[in-house]
């Protein structure tokens, strides 16, 4: 069986997590409309997506 030679020192295991943490969804401002919106996705308010009608506009 396997054992490690030396303990992790918690520098080393810091550096190691140092990627595992969550990112922030990123938003963008419409530049037809003005909303906030993930980017590369359709607004759902005008339907519209790279300058495409893709959707019927929803009547919130």
């Amino acid at each position: 069986m396997a054992v490690p030679k030396r303990k992790t020192t918690p520098s080393k295991r810091g550096m190691r997590r140092a990627h595992d943490r969550l990112d922030n969804n990123a938003y963008i401002e419409d530049a037809d409309s003005g909303e906030l919106r993930r980017p590369h996705h359709i607004d759902l308010k005008t339907g519209v997506y790279r300058g495409r009608q893709v959707l019927e506009p929803s009547d919130d």
